[in-house]
């Protein structure tokens, strides 16, 4: 899993209204399997009072993991074809939920896969697409004399990183899975060892 892939860059959101049903279709990023199931959650709690709230997710987690349900629309009208736009659009790591308000017209099988694969397309194109790199994540723990050569490292190789300036420093730092141990082994030489390295 270390090639690099689509996804969305943040949170997108498309409203439209098909013959009295509203649609509101939600995109976000996400990372692993618990963060897209609770996303489903907040959206089906937000909207508790919707007649349906259809979820979709494709996570690049070990095994691959793709998921979609109709909950409660006829079978194949709603999760497949929500899913089906991810698939088509090649996104991973991407959770999309549609909200709809019932509006009194059945839209049939054909007029609510066309909605809910609307609702995903126009979520996504809201939020974007980028390509991303896998990123790995990791903590260096220094004493303040070593801290000063830590940050400037990490400065010069362009990773994001926080730092907590406490009893000790603490670095948290964000960086392409490819790059990670070179990093980290950098770390440990500039300091001589004394930096206590842990991986998330």
């Amino acid at each position: 899993m270390t090639d690099s892939y689509r996804t969305v860059p943040g949170r997108g959101e498309a409203r439209f209204e098909v013959r009295g049903s509203e649609f509101i279709g939600h995109i976000a990023p996400v990372t692993t399997v618990e963060d897209a199931e609770a996303f489903v959650d907040a959206i089906t709690e937000e909207y508790a009072d919707a007649t349906h709230n259809v979820p979709a997710y494709r996570v690049r987690s070990d095994p691959f993991r793709e998921y979609s349900s109709d909950d409660g629309e006829p079978s194949g009208s709603a999760g497949d074809p929500a899913l089906n736009v991810l698939q088509q659009r090649e996104i991973e790591n991407v959770v999309a939920v549609v909200t709809r308000y019932y509006g009194g017209t059945n839209l049939g099988v054909g007029g609510l896969a066309s909605a809910y694969s609307r609702a995903v397309k126009e979520g996504v194109d809201d939020a974007g697409v980028v390509e991303e790199v896998p990123h790995e994540q990791f903590t260096v723990t220094v004493a303040y004399d070593d801290s000063g050569s830590v940050r400037s490292l990490l400065e010069s190789a362009g990773v994001e990183f926080e730092a907590d300036y406490e009893a000790e420093v603490v670095f948290e730092v964000r960086v392409p899975t490819t790059e990670g141990s070179e990093l980290r082994d950098r770390i440990r030489s500039a300091t001589s060892g004394r930096a206590a390295i842990e991986l998330a």
